[in-house]
């Protein structure tokens, strides 16, 4: 046995008995609350804390095995909670999580959420016009057959944009449920690929944008460009700029495995999986306000100077809640 598997030895058999200890009321505390240890325990928590935190210090500087580090990182953390965290409750936590946490981390991913936003604007604008100049385009970025099509009349396009129908409750509940579904699915898919170094998300932001920019050049073409961005921005405003910041969350991950700097990868994934988890829950949350908007208020409201008074207030309120300035914002 070499010195250096002897020195990991003797570090771990002095200290094993301390660390299985402080798992054990940590464990304790984590299943059944703090208020179930006893004042041996309450007492023990701290210094059993400062050992293990010793310990890691310890470990990394003399290099010892991963197993080890990993065991005593978690350790660590589990324990940090206990000794130092907050006892907030679920509700105090949510409301952490809309005031400062979610705005504070999409502040954060500002060049990833442009990226994303670049991504998806920029299919838009390509596929639009180039089926403007030839619509043959559309039948390349549309597959299968939509009645809102090149060969559609002005009439036929329009009736689509408005509904005369009032008993309809039932169905738009459905509607509403199906297309969260749907774009909560795309902007998860979105997140989930960053870690191919983003390229995946890249790819599904632009094919969304041409899909967009195609639907908007028909319409455009029948000289319905105004209804039409009145009947999807009342709930596309917040519908695009989830998948924005889905797609910016998948940007995060790809980021950090592609440009690690003096971190291994997997490190600088788990750091940037951080603040990634916030945009992307805050971005569904979004996409299920989208779905109410589109399942119901896209349907219900005709008018369409009011279908613009929603897409407008829906962005100013997006704006400044995640960009306006949090500490000036709290000062005043």
């Amino acid at each position: 046995m070499n010195d250096r598997v002897m020195k990991s030895y003797r570090f771990r058999e002095e200290r094993e008995g301390d660390w299985q200890r402080l798992d054990l009321i940590v464990t304790r505390a984590e299943k059944r609350g703090v208020k179930a240890l006893s004042d041996e325990d309450m007492t023990a928590l701290p210094r059993l804390y400062r050992q293990a935190v010793s310990s890691l210090s310890m470990a990394r500087s003399i290099s010892l095995d991963q197993n080890v580090l990993a065991y005593l990182e978690t350790l660590c953390a589990r324990a940090y909670f206990f000794v130092y965290g907050t006892r907030a409750s679920m509700g105090q936590r949510i409301a952490q999580y809309f005031r400062r946490d979610w705005p504070d981390a999409v502040q954060g991913a500002l060049r990833p959420t442009l990226l994303a936003a670049l991504c998806l604007f920029g299919g838009g604008l390509l596929a639009f016009f180039l089926c403007l100049q030839d619509m043959e385009w559309y039948w390349t970025f549309h597959q299968g057959w939509d009645p809102r099509n090149p060969d559609a009349s002005y009439d036929s396009l329009r009736d689509t944009l408005y509904t005369e129908e009032t008993n309809i409750a039932d169905m738009l509940a459905a509607f509403a449920a199906q297309l969260f579904s749907h774009n909560s699915g795309i902007a998860i898919f979105a997140f989930a690929l960053g870690f191919c170094f983003g390229i995946p998300t890249a790819v599904l932001l632009v094919y969304n944008g041409v899909y967009l920019g195609s639907f908007f050049a028909v319409f455009w073409q029948k000289g319905l460009g105004a209804e039409l961005t009145g009947w999807l921005f009342i709930h596309g405003v917040t519908e695009l700029f989830a998948i924005v910041l889905a797609g910016a969350a998948g940007f995060m991950i790809g980021g950090a495995v592609a440009f690690p700097g003096t971190k291994s990868r997997m490190q600088s994934m788990k750091e940037a999986g951080h603040s990634a988890a916030l945009v992307i829950i805050g971005a569904v949350i979004m996409l299920f306000v989208a779905a109410l908007l589109e399942g119901f208020g896209r349907q219900m409201i005709n008018a369409d100077m009011t279908r613009y008074v929603i897409a407008i207030g829906s962005l100013l309120f997006w704006l400044v809640y995640f960009y306006w300035p949090r500490g000036q914002r709290e000062a005043a």
